[in-house]
């Protein structure tokens, strides 16, 4: 593929044409390794595509600065990563032939307020979206250009202990796709800033509602 993006790619087991495909954005700080394990159990019949932030930052990497805390990207550069990420889908879906009814992207903390933005410029283009411990920016919510999404699904989890990204950011994210008619799953748990054991059943639930997976 023809992309500045660093990635890793797992071609799915079960070989067939028209497959589904599963993308993963990580968090502040971490790399193209981190979610693969979430997603594990679908590998058997989905494509799953795992992209590396294109920005430094220790120990790991991120997919956008921001300009006076976290919750306020850098606007310039978080287009330019979306837009990136957006032509990374599309070019995924005719290198290897994908079920373009059947593309989910799976997001955790910078990753997932990417996702989260995604979703509202892509629409119906992605059957589903999962945000975890994340947030939608005030910038996209206002302004982007928002396609419909009564044919697409959100799934919007965070810990109730989060002091990183509070839950009210979460819950604003929740409104605004109800708003727009999205199909919204939105979970909370004990926890702080991470993914429980509980959030990764409910994450596994929501994409086996209509992908394969090897736990069925």
């Amino acid at each position: 593929m023809n992309t500045p993006f660093i990635y890793l790619h797992k071609a799915p087991a079960v070989q067939g044409i028209k497959q589904p495909a599963i993308f993963l954005l990580h968090g502040l700080g971490s790399d193209e390794k981190d979610l693969l394990q979430l997603v594990d159990s679908f590998s058997s019949q989905c494509h799953i595509f795992s992209l590396q932030g294109p920005i430094k930052h220790r120990p790991g990497y991120a997919f956008y600065t921001f300009a006076e805390e976290e919750g306020k990207p850098e606007r310039h550069i978080f287009d330019k990563v979306l837009k990136g990420v957006e032509n990374f889908i599309a070019e995924a879906v005719k290198e290897f032939d994908l079920d373009e009814k059947q593309l989910y992207v799976v997001g955790f903390n910078q990753g997932a307020a990417v996702a989260q933005s995604l979703a509202m410029i892509m629409g119906n283009k992605l059957r589903g979206t999962a945000a975890l411990s994340g947030y939608l920016p005030e910038f996209a919510a206002l302004e982007y250009s928002k396609k419909t999404m009564d044919a697409s699904k959100i799934f919007i989890s965070h810990g109730e202990y989060d002091y990183d990204f509070p839950i009210e950011w979460a819950e604003h994210a929740v409104r605004f796709f109800n708003d727009y008619g999205t199909n919204v799953s939105f979970r909370t748990y004990p926890v702080g800033h991470g993914v429980s054991s509980e959030n990764l059943r409910d994450l596994i639930a929501f994409l086996a509602e209509d992908l394969p997976t090897t736990l069925n």
